[in-house]
């Protein structure tokens, strides 16, 4: 068959899609005509489709296509949805967990969650990682500031790495255990920064990871949830409700303005 031309029609029409040479498959939503006598996909589907990159290298695929009934559920591919899965091919993680490739994807202004664009390497600090809502906070007794930022005196899993770090690293943000739904996990998580925002109040502050946890989302040094507690309802239920969206800690170390500074100190 060609391409449709009840454009009317279209968004309700299903087909999966499968990559004769590769086996891949995966099920879009016909939203537009085209000319060639085939299919015209959006390039994020392309590419997931396209996993040894043969299509991309010959400008097309060769693929067998069918319908679907529209009344079956289709599983989200990724991130909370899809219980934290990565896209394949490096492909981004929508907020609402599809894959693809496009700013509606990737961009972190409209909650991507992983692979997002600009995203940084694990343990660096960098902003890559993603966001999730409406997750689960409770608080530790870490108080570094009665430990003078020691990672070693509170036995902070990413001690191991990050211990050594100045203090001014340690000591820029408020301390997390990490352990939510979207995001890396282990030691690729350690250092990283996290935007918080109590979903109740709109309180909001960034802090660091340090360390591991079990409850599924954060657990934040008791400064930091006191911080976000604004009206006390967190500390009654023994938890918040909280947005978190990975961001970039501005721990780059730039030699040229620490030059143009020690010359002006001279």
């Amino acid at each position: 068959m060609g391409c449709k031309q009840a454009s009317r029609m279209a968004p309700e029409v299903l087909m999966e899609v499968t990559n004769t040479g590769t086996g891949d498959n995966v099920t879009v939503r016909i939203v537009d005509q085209c000319s060639n006598r085939g299919l015209d996909l959006d390039e994020g589907v392309f590419r997931q489709i396209d996993a040894d990159g043969k299509g991309y290298a010959q400008g097309h695929l060769i693929v067998n296509y069918q319908f679907v009934d529209c009344g079956v559920a289709i599983a989200e591919q990724c991130g909370r949805q899809a219980g934290g899965k990565l896209c394949p091919n490096n492909l981004c993680c929508s907020q609402y967990g599809w894959c693809g490739s496009s700013d509606d994807y990737c961009s972190p202004s409209k909650n991507c969650q992983s692979n997002c664009k600009g995203g940084g390497g694990g343990g660096g600090g960098g902003g890559g990682g993603g966001s999730a809502s409406n997750v689960r906070a409770t608080y530790h007794l870490y108080n570094p500031q009665q430990h003078g930022w020691d990672l070693n005196a509170v036995s902070a899993y990413c001690s191991t790495w990050d211990a050594s770090k100045p203090y001014s690293w340690r000591s820029k943000y408020g301390w997390t255990a990490f352990c939510g739904p979207v995001g890396p996990h282990g030691q690729p998580s350690c250092g990283k920064c996290l935007s918080v925002t109590n979903t109740g109040t709109g309180a909001k502050t960034t802090v660091r990871i340090v360390d591991q946890c079990s409850n599924g989302g954060l657990d934040l040094d008791v400064n930091v949830f006191r911080q976000l507690d604004t009206d006390g309802k967190g500390y009654e239920r023994g938890h918040l409700t909280v947005n978190y969206q990975f961001v970039d800690c501005g721990d780059s170390f730039n030699p040229l303005f620490s030059i143009m500074k020690s010359s002006v100190i001279n």
